[in-house]
Formats: structure tokens, C-alpha cells, sequence
């Protein structure tokens, strides 16, 4: 596979990764030769380097076994010398930024024929309670999503310390206008107001998250159902990617009721042998490494190790933690997969950032169109 690796700042020794095939090999464009760059004295010393002169960078080729090579990667990510870029050239990564664009792209020409010939708007009204920062940044850009694709948004801000009462209020103002075809309450909500209660008190037609216990239920007895985002995000990479799942032995890492129980509907309705282990489960690594498909959600950051993973398995990356970075005060995001380990022994993995996250907001905008298609009698989109 490739990985990139990108200086943070100007003066950084290394100017990218130019190829890591097989896990075995790894080329190394610098400004320094080897040895000066602190990077290349702390984290390589173990294995064999051989520098060579093309143009004005100098080249750094480290050979060495998967481990080795694993190890380094690692080392240079605690240095902080280089920040990661994912290839998403490269045929293993599966690119979740992209297809949501493909979605997007589709979902705008379905929202024009339903403006133009049946002179509907798809609306989606947006809940947030407080001021959350990543709430505030997800919330502006399903936002800028919804109307980039000619749909109407709707936001809606309450205080902090409003109440359950205020809240139930104005998702009941909202059940009830037309122009809203679709509700989101952005989760989690600040203490003391009830989660369950306000996501039931949601009309069930227009729970554009799927989260509805009519919408669960739905979906686990096989009727049409709004079906939650991100396993639904995951359910079009995989089959985009594998096409017909029938068969495949499929395990879910975490069984959250917004992600594993869903997914493991989903991917048993797609004729998957379906798993979901969890926290209690006995020997996960031999669990996962029976996996064609590994979905993992389990919030702990790079849990899943390379030797957990099956060659040549779909990896399906749900998690997005942020963890302290080498530089001090900084952060950075990782999923719950060891990427650089995993990404040399699976056939497909989503990368974190750019693989599930974008899908979730376009699976959204999908939601929303087939919500105001079902609630006109129109049939559902071909999306």
C-alpha cells in the first residue's frame, strides 16, 4: 500500500513517503540526509538504509520486516516530525470522502426532478441544545451539505439549561410543519434531559437518524425503516467495494444501538454470517481474525492490531478519537483500527479522517429525500 507522510511546518526533514509496497519497503523523500534528521536517528537506527540523490531531494530507502516497519511508522507519529496523509490513491483505501461527493451529486439532481415536477423541497430541521464545539462544527456543516444540494435547512438553538419540556415543545412544533421532513436532535444532549424520551417524541416518518424504537424495529423485522446514518454509510462502501456480500463472514467490533445492532441487521439482511463481540467477549484478536468483513466501533483508540486482522479482510473504521499529539497542547485524530499495521494486511480499510465521517452527513441528506418521498407517496429514490 502507500502511505504519505507530510511535514507539519516548513523546516521539517521529511517531504513525503513515496511507496510502501508489501509492508516491506518504504521510500522516504527528505531535505536532510539520513541520520541528521531527528526522526531518522531516533527511529531508524535498527534497520537498513541506503540514501540515493534525484533531483533536489535526497531519497531514503528503509527495508525491513512488516514489524520493523510498523514500528517506525509509529516512531515517527510520536516525534510529531510528520503529520499523516492518507493515499487515497491507493487501491486499499476505500475513500469515504469521494463517495459521499458521488451521493451528493446524486442526491442534487433528485432533489431538482422533486422541486420541478413535483414541487417538493426536502426540508431538515437541526436540533442543538448547548454549545458543544464538535456539535457547533457538525451542526454547520450538515448545514452547508443540506443546501449545497438544494434542500432546505432548518437550525434550531436552545440554551444549555433549557429544559426537557422546551425541547419536547419545539420537536412538536416541528412533527408538525409541513416544510419539515426531516428532525435531528443532535446527541448528546447536556444533563438531565432524557435522551430516550425526546428521540421517541420524534414523528417516526420523519427520524431521518433512524434511532425511532419504530424505526429499530423496523429494521430488525425487515420492513422499510429510516435506517441509521453511519451503518447505512458503511452497508454502500462495502457493497461499492466487495458487490454481492452473500456468504462473507461478517464481525462487528461494539454493539452501541446507534452503530453495532443496526449493522449487524444490515449486514445479516445482506446474507453476512454476522458476529457482534464486544468488550466481554473472550479472545477478540481470534474473533476478528475470522472476519471477511470487519466493522469496529468501539471508541478506544487504535485498538485493533494487525495481528487481529485476517490478510485481505474489508476493514471498516466507525471510530474517530482524539488523542494527544506529540507537540505539546496539540491533538490528533486516530480510529479504532492501528491503521499503519492494519492497512499492510487488509485487502480494504477506511481511513480516519476521510473514510466513514463524511458518509454520515450524506447518508443524512439521503434519509431526508426518502423521507419526503414516503411522506408524499412517491417511490423511494433509486440511491
Amino acid at each position: 500500500m502507500s502511505i504519505r507522510l507530510t511535514p507539519k511546518a516548513k523546516n521539517a526533514g521529511f517531504n513525503g513517503v513515496r511507496a510502501l509496497a508489501d509492508g516491506m519497503a518504504l521510500k522516504v523523500g527528505g531535505t536532510e540526509a539520513p541520520g541528521r534528521n531527528r526522526a531518522n536517528a531516533t527511529a531508524l537506527p535498527a534497520l537498513r538504509i541506503s540514501a540515493g540523490q534525484t533531483g533536489r531531494n535526497k531519497l531514503v530507502h528503509v527495508a525491513g520486516n512488516t514489524q520493523q516497519l510498523n514500528e517506525t511508522l509509529r516512531d515517527w507519529e510520536r516525534l510529531g516530525e510528520t503529520g499523516w496523509r492518507h493515499n487515497m490513491t491507493d487501491p486499499k483505501i476505500i475513500d469515504g470522502k469521494a463517495f459521499a461527493a458521488r451521493l451528493r451529486a446524486s442526491l442534487t439532481e433528485i432533489v431538482a426532478d422533486l422541486k420541478q415536477n413535483h414541487n417538493l423541497t426536502p426540508g431538515l430541521a437541526v436540533v442543538l441544545v448547548g454549545e458543544d464545539p464538535a456539535s457547533l462544527v457538525y451542526v454547520r456543516n450538515k448545514a452547508k451539505q443540506t443546501a449545497a444540494c438544494g434542500m432546505r435547512s432548518f437550525e434550531h438553538r436552545l440554551p444549555a439549561d433549557a429544559s426537557q419540556a422546551d425541547l419536547l415543545s419545539l420537536v412538536a412544533r416541528l412533527n408538525s410543519d409541513p416544510a419539515v421532513h426531516g428532525i435531528l436532535v443532535q446527541l448528546p444532549l447536556p444533563a438531565g434531559i432524557d435522551e430516550h424520551a425526546v428521540v421517541d417524541a420524534i414523528n417516526p416518518a420523519k427520524d431521518v437518524d433512524g434511532f425511532h424504537v419504530i424505526n429499530t424495529g423496523r429494521l430488525a423485522t425487515g420492513a422499510p425503516a429510516m435506517t441509521p446514518c453511519t451503518p447505512l454509510g458503511c452497508l454502500m462502501m462495502l457493497q461499492d467495494r466487495l458487490g454481492d456480500l452473500s456468504g462473507l463472514e461478517a464481525v462487528i467490533v461494539g454493539r452501541s444501538n446507534i452503530v453495532g445492532k443496526p449493522m449487524a441487521t444490515l449486514l445479516l439482511a445482506a446474507n453476512c454470517t454476522v458476529t457482534i463481540a464486544h468488550s466481554r467477549s473472550r479472545d477478540l484478536p481470534a474473533i476478528c481474525r475470522r472476519a471477511d468483513i470487519l466493522v469496529v466501533s468501539a471508541g478506544r483508540p487504535e485498538m485493533i492490531r494487525g495481528d487481529w486482522v485476517k490478510p485481505g479482510a474489508t476493514v471498516i473504521d466507525v471510530g474517530i478519537n482524539r488523542v494527544p499529539s506529540a507537540t505539546e497542547g496539540k491533538t490528533r485524530l486516530v480510529g479504532d483500527v492501528a491503521f499503519a499495521e492494519v492497512a499492510s494486511i487488509a485487502g480494504a480499510i477506511t481511513p480516519v479522517p476521510g473514510g466513514v465521517g463524511p458518509m454520515t452527513i450524506a447518508v443524512l441528506l439521503r434519509n431526508t429525500v426518502v423521507a419526503v418521498c414516503r411522506q408524499n407517496g412517491l417511490p423511494d429514490p433509486a440511491i
